[in-house]
């Protein structure tokens, strides 16, 4: 079977991981990694990858997997989808923007052909496969999703576009029942005055929900660390059956699962008719390399 041809556009810290995740993967092949400037020498662990500013000059490319920040999500799904190409992102704003961006592409991947999954991340991503299977578990009761400690990607991203703001950390802290505290941490530019960008942040529609702290510091490198984690609970009923009590834990390296989630969903990608998905949506084992029996004999 042919292998699938996989490009990764962005190389940040989700994009960095992914190009490990596809070239470890049996069953794909990198076809390159698309970057906004590709003058200057190339990463050292990149030798050997072709590096473009525009997909096209790639060739054939099945799916590519998207690494900017979330609020680009859309315009670049589109822009990719147009050109035949299924999508991977990991959009991870919640709730009507999602489901703008769901109805949206499956519009265009319909049109196209193609196939898009989006918010293929871990939350929003696997742990909305979780709360799905906890929810048919107990149909009656309560979930808490909660996060950390540990660093936000996309909260980090929005602090950091912050006007006045060299570099930002955001950590999300968990204080119990799925609330949460974003402590924020930023590098100041000279001139730039705490109160203006502390507000700025707070008023984000990515803050502006959660009790945020916003503190300047010398450097951010110095705080930084790519751990985080999510505890999800669930109390609820099964039938007529009170009490039913789950609960699901992780402690991860944020963009490499981040990243391994996505590769796993470009692989799904290509498995799914044209339209778009979100990962409750796919069959699990879409996810995986191998055949079906194989799969079904060691899983089931």
């Amino acid at each position: 079977m042919d292998k699938i041809k996989v490009a990764v556009v962005g190389y940040g810290n989700i994009g960095k991981f992914a190009v490990e995740a596809v070239q470890a993967a049996q069953d794909m092949e990198l076809a390159g990694v698309v970057r906004r400037s590709v003058s200057g020498p190339a990463p050292a662990e990149l030798a050997g990858v072709k590096i473009v500013s525009d997909i096209v000059e790639l060739g054939k490319v099945d799916v590519a997997i998207l690494c900017g920040p979330s609020r680009s999500v859309p315009e670049m799904a589109k822009s990719i989808v147009n050109k035949g190409i299924c999508t991977v992102d990991s959009f991870d704003i919640h709730g009507d923007a999602l489901w703008e961006l769901h109805e949206m592409l499956d519009a265009e991947c319909k049109k196209n052909n193609v196939a898009s999954v989006i918010s293929a991340g871990w939350d929003p991503g696997s742990d909305s496969v979780i709360r799905t299977l906890l929810l048919a578990m107990a149909p009656k009761g309560l979930t808490y999703t909660n996060f950390g400690p540990g660093m936000s990607m996309g909260h980090s991203v929005v602090a950091r576009s912050k006007k006045g703001v060299k570099n930002a950390l955001s950590m999300t802290i968990p204080t119990g029942t799925g609330v949460h505290r974003r402590m924020v941490y930023v590098e100041l530019e000279d001139g730039a005055k705490l109160e203006d960008v502390a507000n700025e942040i707070k008023t984000d529609s990515y803050f502006s929900h959660d009790e945020t702290h916003v503190m300047a510091v010398e450097s951010v490198d110095a705080l930084q660390d790519m751990g985080h984690g999510v505890l999800i609970e669930r109390k609820g009923v099964s039938g007529k059956t009170q009490n039913q009590l789950f609960e699901f834990t992780m402690k991860i390296n944020n963009p490499a699962l981040t990243a391994q989630i996505m590769t796993s969903c470009a692989r799904a990608a290509v498995k799914q008719r044209p339209g778009c998905y979100v990962m409750p949506e796919i069959a699990p084992m879409d996810l995986l390399p191998g055949d079906k029996e194989s799969l079904i004999r060691a899983l089931v």
